[in-house]
């Protein structure tokens, strides 16, 4: 069974890279979140994003949607954090 709270400590990290990340940083992440969404869809087709904005306005995630929401969390906090200098350095909380 996916895990909600997972996702919950997933969204707290993240809000704590973005609080330690330059506007560079998050724009650079982006970029390179959508080169790999581009290669994705060049590859296997285009996305469903009705699934997408179904999974991020339900208040009750089935066990694949919040599986999704984890692994997109899993993907951003990992290209954001890869992206900023001196995270290292930086103090989260």
């Amino acid at each position: 069974m996916a895990d909600l709270q997972t996702f919950r400590d997933y969204l707290k990290l993240e809000a704590e890279l973005m609080e330690v990340a330059s506007k560079e940083d998050v724009l650079e992440a982006a970029r390179l979140i959508a080169m790999n969404l581009a290669h994705y869809e060049l590859t296997y087709g285009v996305l469903p994003l009705d699934e997408v904005l179904l999974s991020l306005a339900t208040d009750q995630p089935n066990d694949k949607q919040v599986e999704m929401l984890n692994l997109g969390m899993q993907n951003l906090i990992g290209v954001l954090g890869n992206q900023i200098q001196g995270l290292d350095e930086r103090t989260l909380n």
